[in-house]
């Protein structure tokens, strides 16, 4: 729980600190001649100053902006309906609970306690620094095909102009083809029928081939346009950093909010509503038992709230060092669950609508799958059959889904750009980010290609998941096993005057880490195969691909070990272990100032503690019930 030991020594106001043990005069005494050049080490070691949001809501909204995206409107309804519909939603708040918001603060304040990214935060354990680059690598890689999301998104936009809306027709060349946009005697059709919102997805706008065996295909031009256009669209946001980014979070956090009401009034009036939504929420308790509910219920929180991909790290990291970030972790985690509520209504009010429409008895007649298909498909679908100008509600939706990914896509991108600004400090933000879009775009020429949905498929599965659970895995055996518990509710003590109560040690210290294990065993046990669909298997290099990927990011964490291992090699092994997994002499917060009076709130506490401790068990008892110090408001 708090790595710092009373029999070995501190390389600089770390752990491991003999200084600590003794009363705060001696510890001055005999560590006086190194504490007065600390302030001179951190400044030689200081990079050019670090931007800042121009107030505190700018903070806030980018966060809901980032949080609250595309999985709240496709992924969360059709997962919740999977999984027992409203008996998912008691697994969904516990793990919510538990681990979406434990997760969600404890990013926040290391983000801004330290000012660093998610990788120069890991100078509180350097041995632990690969888990910082495979945070990154992993936002990298969810980037790469996000935007081709977005870029569908405003190509739906564009076409949801026209009158008749575009997919609510079908083509001649289309086989079986039932028009969404039209009534139609169901008996004359031959062979399964196929609606004609699937069919335009599929066949126009994806021009989707039967499989990547002979190649992917060249990029169509009218979605490579679409991808450019987001693309220019989120350069425009980032391209000065926080000072634009920031301005621009309002509107991407707010305006989704605007239409997703409108919408969802519109929904819940439509006829046949109320049977959708009853059969969203009405629990299937059976369930509820099962691994593979609380599975789905931990994954959904984890990646709603974008938690271990490093944007909460990084935007944290621009705050001003007294923010509460303990008040906005809990708005925005709570938001977003009220989100995917919302959305869920919404999304199953309509196709209630669309079941009534088609004399369907069961509402699962119409859902299909979830993801793109969900929002590509089946609301489309449903949009032709309004009958009260469906080319407004189309282009609400549209750009509702456009706005939302914007949203996480500028969080996605910064995330990637504040890591390399971090490490190349003289490149102007201007310049990077031109660099880290034009990357973007040309990457993303895969996803448009008429194999591109079989590549983000597997982009996504090997990619997205679980280098990013593993990563948070570590993340909190770094933190609060290595650097300490102790030692992190300290800093939050410093940092926000408040004391971490016993609910939030013992989340962060067992039970998150313990249910984030049994989950990624459970996954590793269970996942088959990837197929595209229900029957296309990859052909073998892509499954090679994917592995690579996969476990070359996880192999980070290894090898960043191994590395500090060396770096601090000495005759010793005990002492180069201690020195690769101690905090360096420089972390802390930025400002010399309050680097100075954060060294010394430490020497007393520390004090402090070794006054109380009987013994190792009598420490840990301590450390989980917060019985070391006193007196300050608990959380």
């Amino acid at each position: 729980m708090d790595s710092q030991n009373s029999n070995a020594k501190d390389d600089g106001g770390g752990q491991w600190n003999n200084a600590y043990d003794a009363a705060p005069e001696t510890a001055d005494q005999s560590k006086s001649d190194v504490e007065s050049k600390k302030p001179q080490t951190k400044n030689k070691n200081a990079t050019p100053e670090r931007p800042k949001w121009d107030n505190q809501l700018e903070f806030l909204m980018s966060c809901i902006a980032t949080s609250v995206g595309l999985g709240n409107v496709w992924r969360f309804p059709f997962v919740a309906y999977q999984n027992g519909g409203g008996a998912f939603l008691i697994p969904y708040i516990i793990i919510l609970l538990i681990i979406g918001k434990s997760m969600y603060y404890l990013e926040t304040v290391l983000g801004q306690f330290s000012s660093s990214n998610c990788v120069k935060i890991w100078a509180l354990s350097p041995a632990m620094k690969g888990t910082g680059y495979v945070q990154a690598l992993s936002a990298a890689y969810v980037l790469s095909y996000y935007v081709s999301i977005i870029a569908l998104c405003f190509f739906y936009l564009a076409m949801s102009f026209q009158s008749p809306l575009p997919w609510a027709l079908c083509d001649a060349s289309w086989l079986n083809c039932v028009p969404s946009g039209e009534a139609v005697n169901m008996s004359s059709i031959q062979g399964n029928p196929v609606s004609s919102a699937e069919l335009y997805f599929t066949q126009t706008v994806l021009r989707q081939s039967d499989g990547i065996h002979d190649g992917i295909g060249v990029p169509l031009w009218d979605l490579t346009l679409c991808l450019l256009a987001s693309w220019i669209i989120i350069f425009v946001i980032v391209a000065r950093g926080v000072k634009s980014s920031g301005k621009a979070s309002y509107f991407l956090a707010l305006f989704p909010y605007v239409v997703m009401i409108i919408l969802l009034i519109r929904s819940v009036t439509l006829p046949g509503a109320a049977n959708g939504i009853l059969f969203f929420v009405t629990p299937d308790w059976n369930k509820i038992l099962e691994i593979r509910v609380w599975y789905a219920a931990v994954t959904q929180v984890f990646f709603s709230l974008s938690v271990c991909s490093g944007a909460l790290i990084m935007f944290s990291s621009y705050n001003g060092f007294r923010q509460n970030v303990y008040r906005d972790s809990m708005i925005v985690t709570t938001l977003d669950t009220f989100t995917s509520l919302i959305s869920g209504i919404t999304i199953f009010g309509v196709l209630g609508n669309l079941a009534y429409e088609l004399n369907y008895d069961d509402v699962g007649q119409v859902i299909g799958a979830g993801g793109t298909s969900l929002a590509f498909i089946s609301y489309p679908d449903a949009i032709a059959k309004s009958p009260v100008v469906p080319q407004l509600f189309a282009v609400l939706f549209f750009l509702m889904m456009a706005v939302l990914g914007v949203g996480s896509g500028v969080a996605l991108l910064s995330t990637v750009n504040t890591v390399l600004l971090d490490a190349f400090p003289r490149i102007p933000t201007l310049y990077m980010s031109a660099m880290s879009c034009s990357v973007g775009f040309l990457v993303g020429l895969v996803y448009v290609t008429p194999g591109g949905q079989y590549i983000l498929e597997l982009v996504d599965h090997y990619g997205g998941t679980f280098m990013r659970l593993f990563a948070a895995i570590i993340e909190t055996i770094g933190v609060f096993w290595i650097y300490g518990l102790e030692n992190l509710c300290t800093d939050i003590e410093f940092m926000l005057g408040l004391k971490t109560s016993f609910y939030w040690r013992i989340c962060w210290s067992i039970v998150t880490p313990f249910i984030m294990i049994a989950v990624f065993f459970y996954a590793l046990a269970t996942t088959g195969t990837l197929t595209f669909g229900e029957d296309y298997y990859y052909p073998q290099p892509a499954y090679i691909a994917g592995d690579l990927m996969q476990y070359l990011g996880i192999a980070l964490i290894p090898l960043f070990i191994a590395h500090a291992l060396w770096k601090y090699r000495s005759n010793s092994v005990v002492e180069t272990v201690k020195t690769a997994f101690s905090k360096k002499p420089t972390y802390g917060p930025q400002e010399p100032e309050l680097f100075e009076e954060w060294k010394q709130f430490r020497r007393e506490v520390k004090y402090e503690r070794q006054q109380m401790r009987k013994n190792w068990f009598h420490h840990i008892g301590l450390c989980l019930t917060g019985g070391y110090r006193r007196g300050k408001p608990k959380l």
